[in-house]
């Protein structure tokens, strides 16, 4: 992930910022309070640790990308950017009241030797708040239709709603709920399907060098004949029906929500 996103990182903010209702809805799931200490894992250029920050909670970035925590910095030097991991985070037993990862479990080595390292770090009742996509949800999105072997090679990499229950049931952690995500017209953070309702924004070179699927030199000719396809599709009409033939009601992407059980009390036998 390092040296993909030392590659995106160059114009990364220019398109990723921290939307409204996301960072709403992450705050509504994680429930900090002002006096905890929180983890944002997997932080990025840091948009989402920072939008948090500026609403009162304390937070901890950590990201393997040195490029994106030089951003990160730039933004707020209150908050403490680390080089780690998932599977490493180098931070002591039951530190933080909370962990978010956004749109980052993808990018994992191994679910369940994150899911343990996070456990480890949060305290008894902590909460983890992931945000991501699914298979089944990445295969009804419409940019299949013409980009098939980038969706392809990127759905192969999203773990499944399943796998990520698992894991975090074999590190001890409770599932609370998820929540389906439909992208929103006003949304601010241009990722993946940001362009669900409006194409357009996918001939933005900006943004494409924004998402890493679309950056990625391996996709390059089949990008450059989809935008060729997708431009004809918009000026014959014919994007409607394609848009409406994909329409489903699995959601664009998902909130995870767990939570660490308080630790159980000892028990003298003598």
């Amino acid at each position: 992930m390092e040296i993909k996103y030392d590659k995106t990182g160059t114009d990364y903010n220019l398109t990723r910022k921290a939307d409204k209702y996301l960072t709403e809805q992450l705050i509504h799931h994680l429930k900090p309070t002002k006096s905890g200490k929180y983890l944002d894992i997997g932080c990025g250029t840091g948009n989402y640790t920072n939008e948090l920050q500026k609403n009162g909670f304390q937070f901890i970035g950590i990201d393997p990308s040195e490029k994106m925590l030089e951003k990160a910095k730039l933004k707020n030097t209150e908050i403490n950017w680390k080089i780690g991991s998932a599977e490493n985070t180098e931070l002591p037993k039951n530190y933080v009241e909370g962990i978010i990862g956004f749109l980052t479990i993808h990018h994992w080595t191994d679910l369940k030797n994150g899911f343990s390292e996070l456990y480890r770090v949060l305290k008894p009742h902590g909460r983890i708040v992931i945000f991501t996509s699914t298979p089944k949800q990445m295969n009804g999105y419409w940019l299949n239709h013409y980009f098939p072997k980038m969706l392809s090679d990127s759905i192969t990499q999203m773990p499944t709603l399943g796998s990520v229950e698992t894991a975090m049931k074999d590190c001890g952690i409770e599932l609370v709920g998820t929540e389906k995500y439909f992208i929103k017209p006003n949304l601010k953070d241009q990722f993946l399907y940001c362009g669900k309702q409006n194409p357009e924004l996918y001939f933005d070179a900006q943004i494409r060098n924004g998402i890493s699927s679309f950056s990625s030199l391996a996709n390059q000719a089949e990008v450059k004949k989809g935008l060729s396809k997708l431009r004809n599709d918009i000026e014959s009409g014919k994007i409607k029906n394609i848009i409406k033939s994909y329409e489903n009601d699995f959601g664009d992407y998902l909130y995870i929500i767990g939570k660490k059980p308080a630790a159980k009390p000892y028990k003298d036998n003598a």
